[in-house]
């Protein structure tokens, strides 16, 4: 699956700007943690538009876990530059003992309050 995730980003044509040109929207890609409780499940993923992939997890359309466990909440993200970079961050994250993931989102919010609107545009 990944091979074939990477694969369509790599391969998709280079935009001429690539974010230099004035009004040029940048391409980014984010890792981010969502949770249902501050300490409680959570759960890590990477997406290309952030704010769509918030979306689907809210409306239950993906994720079997975040549906069963009702992970709604953005406690979490990172932006990168490429798409093998969120790739590679999100897998190191998920092989992270749990207390270093809390203490990456403490660090980050303390409250575990939900930042999606703190989302760039």
């Amino acid at each position: 699956m990944w091979r074939t995730l990477i694969k369509r980003y790599v391969s998709a044509p280079s935009r001429p700007c690539a974010g230099t040109c004035k009004g040029a929207k940048v391409l980014s890609h984010f890792v981010y943690i969502l949770a249902n409780r501050p300490f409680g499940a959570i759960y890590i993923g990477s997406a290309r538009d952030l704010r769509a992939r918030l979306e689907q997890h809210r409306a239950g359309s993906i994720g079997a876990h975040t549906l069963k466990y009702n992970i709604k909440t953005l406690v979490y993200f990172e932006q990168h530059e490429t798409v093998l970079d969120a790739v590679h961050r999100e897998k190191r994250l998920k092989r992270w003992p749990r207390g270093w993931k809390d203490n990456l989102i403490s660090a980050a919010n303390s409250g575990w309050w939900d930042i999606s609107d703190q989302i760039p545009f």
